[in-house]
């Protein structure tokens, strides 16, 4: 059974307010934090805003792309509760992890068999593993069969352009999964309609 959903990229207040007061809220709600590439990515004096919410006990994701000491010191008294880490070796983890006192999402980039057991470095370290695609912020697909053989024990998340009509075909599976431009209209806008059909859907899962 899907463990959790994770919405990513929310950017405005407007849908962060209707997101956390939907009768079926996710699991979790990512904040692009520090990846100026991505049309999702929210300023922090904005984001400072934006997320100093009633959270309705759902878990805030800061996603940062290989952070550096000064955007860490920035936003450490940020309520969040998740940063979700991509290009960090081990060691920069677990640096993270026990200076800042947080709880870390690993994002690998899956495109084979290889780039998939790079989470034995960070199973001892990181509290969820991601598997994503090389696209980054452009929402490109891996291959999820790719991921037959990882163990039922670990915490793991799956993501790459996950559709909404994929969640029934995904309930069999022990992940988290993520989603991000399939919730969003042509300009890159998240859809409220489109996020209220995911919520109900995966209720229904």
């Amino acid at each position: 059974m899907i463990k959790g959903l994770k919405i990513c990229g929310v950017s405005d207040p407007k849908t962060l307010n209707y997101i956390l007061n939907h009768n079926f809220k996710p699991t979790m709600i990512g904040f692009i934090t520090n990846y100026e590439n991505s049309k999702r990515f929210v300023e922090f004096e904005k984001l400072k805003d934006l997320i100093n919410v009633d959270k309705k006990q759902v878990d805030f994701v800061s996603v940062l792309v290989s952070p550096d000491d000064l955007i860490l010191e920035k936003i450490k008294n940020l309520d969040f509760d998740y940063y979700q880490l991509y290009d960090v070796n081990p060691q920069r983890t677990k640096e993270i992890k026990l200076k800042f006192n947080i709880k870390i999402i690993t994002a690998l980039t899956i495109s084979s068999k290889d780039d998939v057991i790079k989470y034995k470095d960070y199973s001892e370290i990181s509290d969820i593993i991601l598997f994503d695609s090389k696209g980054y912020h452009k929402s490109k697909s891996f291959d999820h069969n790719l991921l037959d053989d990882v163990p039922s024990e670990l915490h793991k998340m799956i993501a790459g352009n996950i559709q909404i009509n994929d969640i029934p075909n995904l309930k069999y599976k022990d992940f988290i999964v993520d989603l991000s431009g399939a919730l969003e209209d042509r300009n890159g806008k998240k859809d409220i309609n489109k996020i209220d059909k995911l919520l109900n859907l995966f209720e229904r899962t």
